[in-house]
């Protein structure tokens, strides 16, 4: 079963860490993820930058609205994502339980499926 984990981080924390930690950081989760892919459950994983570079996007009654970010409305951003290949939730849980962020962030679990469901 294919698993997202999404990693939801705290507004600021980037900012507060500074560029130093950051590259701690983030060097463990790029061994983090090469963990899972030696153990073949990794189907893909990608950092996402700052929502200030992204956008929301709405089509309503036939009128396109762009807004720029950063959403400070939100309290977190999503900061990345780990898409798996993993037999039960449990063992979903278990890899994020093992994530280096989910001592600074929250990991989302969702199992992939139909949106009607």
């Amino acid at each position: 079963m294919a698993y997202l984990m999404l990693i939801l981080e705290p507004r600021g924390q980037r900012e507060d860490r500074g560029m130093e930690r950051g590259r701690e950081a983030y060097d463990g989760m790029l061994r983090y993820a090469e963990s899972l892919k030696q153990r073949g459950v990794l189907l893909a994983t990608e950092a996402l930058r700052h929502d200030r570079y992204g956008a929301r996007l709405t089509v309503r009654g036939g009128k396109t609205a762009v807004v720029d970010g950063p959403f400070t409305e939100a309290k977190e951003l999503v900061g990345g994502f780990f898409l798996l290949d993993v037999g039960t939730r449990a063992e979903a849980l278990e890899c994020a339980a093992k994530c280096p962020a989910a001592q600074w962030a929250t990991i989302e679990v969702r199992e992939v499926g139909p949106c009607y469901d």
